[in-house]
């Protein structure tokens, strides 16, 4: 899995007009599923996303994390990020993993979070056109791969 997580001010995402997630003051993941991926590639962002440092103390310190300052979590599904650009100039999706499966791991990655971060967890519509609105903050950026967490690369 790969996890695009953004420190925001705040966030939403809709569709066809309403808004259907939002956060506060916490974390805009973007989430894309490969095929190869399992319950153990959520477990392990979950939970490192859950710990990860990037909040500041009170000494302007990226310090803290989400569930010590009490931010909240929109996530999102987004099989763009498992894009292939190598050739040609049209991106391809081969290797991101089907709908029904990645929606499964999508909705287990979201329950993960809901049993790790308190101040709340919301979501996006999988498979829709959805539209997001982000105030990021810093900005702070990290592109996490699950496969690097567990070793494999």
């Amino acid at each position: 899995m790969t996890c695009v997580i953004q420190r925001v001010n705040g966030a939403s995402v809709a569709v066809d007009g309403t808004t259907v997630g939002k956060c506060d003051k916490g974390l805009l993941l973007l989430l894309g599923v490969w095929q190869d991926d399992s319950e153990k590639d959520a477990d392990l962002l979950a939970a490192k996303i859950s710990k990860l440092r990037i909040f500041e103390d009170e000494n302007g310190k990226m310090n803290r994390s989400i569930c010590d300052v009490q931010g909240n979590v929109l996530a999102i599904s987004n099989f763009t990020l498992c894009a292939n650009y190598k050739h040609g100039n049209r991106p391809d999706y081969i290797r991101a993993e089907k709908p029904q499966r990645a929606n499964e791991l999508y909705e287990y990655f979201v329950c993960k979070l809901r049993t790790l971060i308190e101040g709340g967890v919301q979501t996006g519509q999988f498979g829709a056109d959805m539209k997001i609105s982000a105030m990021l903050d810093g900005p702070v950026t990290i592109v996490m791969d699950s496969k690097v967490l567990s070793g494999e690369v």
